[in-house]
């Protein structure tokens, strides 16, 4: 189980895999199951023996110096659980640490070969993913393009993604709710993209653990959409506060619901006052020539 935010994940890790990879990966991933059920049983095991003795120890002590039994059974309850929430804390910092490591790293490999990587975030439903398949496809003729995919199950995105002809990688989390820099990185390794070409990373569909984890990215673009509440920004601040752009996706649908644009943006710029944004449709194509302007200028300056 993740420290950090309190997601777990598969015991064997995330599945990494190219959709040409899909068939191989189910037969992996049932035999991973297999083994983690053995895993798991071994380890509760040894998690009840301990802490079987450790019980016994404590009332042995108690018994010794008061024979006030209850009295020592709740010191030993406190005690437990000091000592498990600086295991939490010491466990959160270790998480965060080594992925902040990893991300550097991952900056270091773009650096080197010259790419600009974009981090995209969003909650579920925003129209992430449509916003990524219209860039692709009306930009792929002017720029080399990868795709890191992010979902907890499924290659249904990238399948989507796959049938633009652009190169993708799935990255499946199991129960975990975020990329990390060390899945990123894995997916590279299939990918092995070329210089100077742009990476998407789209990310697990979340606003709150992803505005955690530093993948190593140029750029982080949060996305919201007009069927959403336009509070968004201030009930989510540490994702508006760590991203550079917010997409503002379906715009064509403002006459018909109860979304005010001023009012994100001015919440968004509460929490960051340099953040930019650009309204845009990925159903209609409103917007995002000025979407595709941006993304040309970030390349531009990277290069």
């Amino acid at each position: 189980m993740c420290g950090v935010c309190g997601c777990g994940s598969d015991a064997q890790g995330p599945k990494v895999a190219l959709p040409s990879e899909k068939g191989h990966d189910h037969h992996h991933h049932e035999h991973d199951h297999h083994h983690d059920h053995g895993h798991h049983h071994h380890h509760g095991h040894d998690h009840h023996h301990h802490e079987h003795t450790h019980g016994h120890d404590h009332h042995h002590r108690g018994h010794d110096h008061h024979h006030d039994h209850g009295h020592h059974h709740h010191h030993g309850h406190d005690h437990s659980h000091d000592h498990g929430r600086q295991a939490v804390v010491e466990l959160e910092q270790n998480i965060l640490h080594r992925n902040q490591l990893l991300a550097e790293r991952n900056r270091g490999y773009f650096a080197a070969k010259n790419m600009l990587a974009i981090n995209l975030v969003s909650s579920p439903g925003s129209g992430k993913t449509s916003v990524l398949e219209r860039t692709l496809r009306e930009m792929k003729d002017r720029t080399d393009f990868y795709v890191i995919e992010g979902d907890q199950q499924t290659f249904n995105d990238a399948d989507r993604i796959d049938a633009i002809g652009v190169p993708v990688a799935q990255v499946n989390t199991g129960q975990g709710c975020h990329l990390e820099s060390d899945m990123v990185q894995q997916a590279l390794q299939k990918l092995k993209p070329r210089d100077g070409s742009l990476l998407f990373i789209e990310n697990v569909g979340n606003l709150v653990c992803p505005a955690m984890f530093d993948l190593g990215e140029n750029y982080r673009v949060v996305i919201i959409s007009t069927t959403e509440g336009d509070d968004k920004p201030i009930k989510y601040p540490d994702m508006f506060h760590s991203a550079q752009l917010c997409l503002i996706n379906k715009i064509d649908l403002l006459p018909y619901v109860n979304f005010e644009v001023e009012k994100a943006m001015d919440y968004a710029r509460r929490v960051n006052p340099h953040i930019e944004f650009l309204e845009v449709s990925a159903t209609n194509g409103e917007g995002m020539n000025a979407w595709y302007a941006w993304l040309e200028a970030r390349q531009t300056e990277n290069s």
